[in-house]
């Protein structure tokens, strides 16, 4: 628990004087004489356990004084709450280090593998869509409520050259927000001329998000760290995905041989500026595991919320009784 104002928790030195009070009061009380017809009533107002209800009003009196006390710290908790996200855009990088076996089978098979576990478990009130980019990036399956749509959508992922992750992350805020009506080729070749609206607060927008999955370094397109910026200036938050070893080669193309190391880094940055969450995935159990820490999510969030509401409808009932 913790407090918005803790400074007025030094009221609660008081507490003791109302109960010091009504015990003096109590004590000072004039002793009344009271004829009775018989000794029977005296008798039954004598038997145990009928003292103590003569002292709960002021007692329940005082319990108020104390939840209202206690109420003027502004206490907070930890609450587990509903999430609003109703919409998800997952981009995948389907770049050809996708090939790369340092995971087994291969990157790119342990993450269509992943990826569909993840949208088989997404709520029903959940409508999401994909997006891939590789040298450039294109929208594979708008929003929809299809999960066939969205599985059959990963079959279709072929992999290119290259890897856009800043227009791949354009494409994703394009699909959530069609209201903005982003000239995606201008935000390309230069995002600081495409007209933004005013800034929001990170992670303010509850109705949508982005699940990006990475295993390299950008090689063209725009800083994917500068459209995150743009994404957390809409209130999109951006979860991030590492995935792939230190050691991820691809052997034979075209005669060569490729080291195709994960950017760190930069992913654990699109994912603070935007307020999402960082996870790194070194093989296709991690990365199942990714997914479903990714899963929870979107489902449920743990917020800081203030309860002194609680404790005055406490007060107020306690009032009634």
């Amino acid at each position: 628990m913790g407090w918005l104002a803790p400074e007025m928790l030094w009221a609660l030195i008081g507490l003791p004087v109302p109960l010091f009070v009504y015990v003096w009061a109590w004590r000072q009380r004039k002793k009344t004489v009271i004829p009775f017809s018989s000794l029977r009533l005296l008798k039954a107002a004598q038997q145990p356990g009928q003292a103590w209800r003569v002292h709960l009003p002021a007692f329940l009196l005082w319990l108020m004084f104390a939840l209202g006390l206690i109420a003027l710290a502004r206490p907070t908790a930890e609450i587990t709450l509903p999430s609003d996200y109703r919409k998800l855009v997952i981009a995948m990088d389907v770049s050809r280090s996708m090939l790369a076996r340092d995971v087994e089978p291969s990157r790119i098979e342990a993450a269509q593998t992943a990826v569909r576990a993840f949208i088989g478990k997404l709520p029903n009130d959940v409508r999401a869509g994909l997006v891939t980019f590789a040298g450039t990036a294109q929208v594979v399956q708008g929003i929809t409520d299809d999960r066939e749509a969205l599985l059959a959508a990963v079959d279709r992922f072929e992999l290119q050259r290259a890897t856009a992750t800043g227009s791949g992350l354009l494409f994703s805020i394009s699909l959530l927000r069609p209201d903005l009506a982003i000239d995606l080729e201008q935000a390309i070749y230069a995002p600081s001329a495409v007209p933004w609206p005013n800034p929001s607060s990170p992670g303010s927008d509850r109705s949508a998000a982005i699940v990006l999955l990475s295993d390299g370094r950008r090689t063209t397109g725009p800083d994917p760290i500068e459209i995150a910026q743009r994404a957390a200036d809409l209130g999109i938050r951006v979860h991030t995905v590492a995935f792939g070893t230190d050691q991820g080669v691809i052997p034979g193309y075209e005669g060569y041989s490729f080291f195709v190391k994960v950017d760190q880094e930069t992913l654990k940055a699109v994912a603070k500026i935007t307020g999402g969450q960082y996870f790194y995935a070194a093989s296709a159990e991690e990365l199942v595991s990714a997914y479903q820490a990714l899963q929870g999510k979107l489902t449920l969030e743990k917020k800081q919320t203030e309860v002194a509401f609680g404790m005055l409808a406490a007060m107020l009932l306690l009032g009634l009784i």
